[in-house]
């Protein structure tokens, strides 16, 4: 194409054509006009960035089409991860026959750090074929010291409310604890000491074959039932321990701190009466 000198100008393009190739009005361009090239200023390699560099591909070792040449003159060092340390696995063997020979098995118990210092373990108390099953959180002070649970002020409140619905301690009632041994500072057990001691207590139910549960607290509901919400959403309602009717309310002693709260106590007992009551009266299904 022809492009006058002033179109050339107009355009931005005459710096780009020969000054030999501008005759008169006309220049003919006939190849494509370069794109003009920014060319950074000169800067010494001390101030210069050096050009990043690319790892090395990496080889196929080994694979399909790799190539079988050894890599001589390479020593390769295999990089060996830190392992952390395990703790021994302690296997809690809770296949005994009976309540008593599980109490022996309890009282030598090692399988968490609640063993240390513990005076006695404490298996439960009561009628070995109860047909009322209450299961508390652990053992306090004195139940440490006595080998019984529920004998402190938290049990002088547990066996008022047992009188209250017509059951009494050690007649057709069986009472024990999420955990055998006492935490320190009568604390809430931790989840792992819990499953620790699961394979006890899940024993300890199979002997009695209770008809009934009462879980008495957070942790012992969560515990039996799997469930994790607050004891406000748990009670109420009638739950499930491998087929057992398990009623769910407050420990003894959060009615020690909130008295107001013990009519809620006595609802969970009504609850549980009338569920036993159900129990009772229900026919046998035919064998």
């Amino acid at each position: 194409m022809n492009y006058s000198e002033d179109q050339l100008r107009e355009l931005e393009l005459l710096a780009y054509v020969p000054p030999s190739s501008v005759r008169g009005d006309a220049v003919s361009v006939a190849t494509p006009v370069p794109v003009p090239v920014r060319v950074e200023p000169h800067v010494e390699s001390a101030e210069r960035s050096p050009p990043p560099t690319r790892p090395p591909p990496a080889r196929d070792v080994g694979g399909a089409g790799s190539s079988k040449r050894a890599d001589l003159g390479r020593t390769t060092v295999p990089v060996q991860t830190p392992q952390t340390p395990q703790a021994p696995r302690i296997v809690v063997d809770a296949s005994a026959s009976d309540l008593q020979s599980l109490g022996r098995t309890v009282a030598n118990c090692s399988a968490c750090g609640l063993c240390k210092q513990r005076k006695q373990a404490v298996l439960g108390v009561g009628a070995p074929k109860a047909r009322w099953l209450f299961v508390g959180e652990a053992p306090g002070a004195e139940e440490d010291e006595q080998g019984e649970p529920f004998v402190g002020q938290s049990g002088r409140l547990l066996d008022a409310m047992l009188r209250a619905i017509g059951l009494a301690r050690g007649d057709d009632v069986y009472i024990a604890n999420v955990v055998k041994c006492r935490p320190p500072g009568n604390r809430t057990p931790t989840p792992e000491e819990a499953l620790a001691c699961a394979p006890y207590l899940d024993r300890q139910i199979e002997l009695i074959a209770p008809s009934l549960i009462v879980a008495l607290g957070k942790t012992a509901v969560s515990r039996l039932t799997g469930e994790d919400g607050t004891m406000a959403s748990l009670r109420g309602q009638v739950h499930r321990y491998k087929g057992i009717p398990l009623i769910a309310t407050y420990h003894p002693s959060y009615f020690l701190r909130t008295l107001p709260e013990k009519v809620k106590g006595w609802e969970d007992l009504m609850l549980a009466k009338k569920t036993f009551a159900g129990l009772v009266s229900a026919p046998k299904a035919d064998s």
